[in-house]
């Protein structure tokens, strides 16, 4: 029978029944105070209107759903590339870290919405896709550039020593000793990163408008001016889905490389 660990800490079962009983709870609850107080559907749709809103819908939002789901994971990658790329710059040379540095946290605090126009009109009103591309990687840098900078700083100071003792390379040090030190910081920041692309993606296709027409984002705000609500809640719900699985994705790659050394991951043997 599945119960709490000797540890504690709650079984796997546990962690996965919880969590769905409750959501069956929830839109249960939803679904009978929608219709016995007899909400009208402009304003809170039942959940069985929502999953037939998504069934009927079904072709128009898989594709909103895979042109959104393109960006977010171009966005991610170059973020992942550029981010890992300027963190190795900014340990190996002191002076290019105080000179960038600044910027990237300029990039990071200036809200999205306010330089997406600029972005849109610079690439041109023909490259859309692009302009999308660029604000979600400008959302997702931030936490993959500084997690891994940290994480390459972060190096036990004995190790540093013995790399010293025996002579090594540069490369050497970053190879065998930095990097493998960074990877949990890292992989903390990818999985912030994640979401944050999803979110930037979703922004900016907002901010475009009806220029991109085929991501989700465009169809919330069609269904909301159609007052197709249900429809808007559908394609809500494809987002958060999303972004779920992108989540624990991420998750289950950082207890794939993690769970045989670091502590993080390990199981406790009592």
């Amino acid at each position: 029978m599945a119960g709490p660990s000797s540890s504690g800490n709650p079984s796997p079962a546990v962690r996965i029944i919880v969590p769905i009983v409750l959501g069956i709870v929830f839109v249960g609850a939803w679904e009978f105070f929608v219709r016995y107080y007899h909400v009208p559907k402009f304003v809170l749709p039942p959940p069985s209107m929502i999953a037939e809103a998504l069934i009927n819908d079904y072709q128009t939002l898989s594709v909103s759903l895979w042109n959104t789901l393109k960006v977010t994971l171009a966005a991610f990658f170059v973020a992942l590339a550029i981010g890992v790329a300027f963190a190795i710059l900014f340990t190996q040379s002191r002076i290019f870290e105080i000179s960038l540095f600044p910027y990237a946290v300029i990039l990071q605090v200036t809200p999205i919405v306010s330089i997406a126009p600029f972005i849109i009109i610079w690439v041109g009103l023909d490259h859309v896709e692009r302009a999308l591309l660029i604000l979600a990687t400008i959302v997702a840098f931030f936490p993959i550039l500084s997690n891994t900078t940290l994480g390459l700083k972060s190096v036990d100071h004995n190790l540093q020593n013995l790399f010293d003792l025996y002579r090594a390379s540069r490369w050497q040090r970053l190879k065998e000793l930095q990097f493998p030190s960074a990877l949990p910081y890292l992989l903390g920041g990818m999985k912030i990163s994640g979401g944050l692309a999803l979110i930037g993606a979703v922004v900016a296709e907002f901010v475009a408008g009806s220029g991109t027409g085929t991501g989700l984002a465009w169809r919330i705000i069609e269904s909301a001016n159609r007052l197709n609500i249900p429809r808007m809640f559908a394609a809500l719900l494809l987002l958060s889905v999303l972004g779920i699985l992108i989540f624990f994705g991420l998750s289950a790659l950082e207890r794939l490389l993690l769970r045989k050394w670091h502590e993080s991951a390990v199981g406790r043997e009592n």
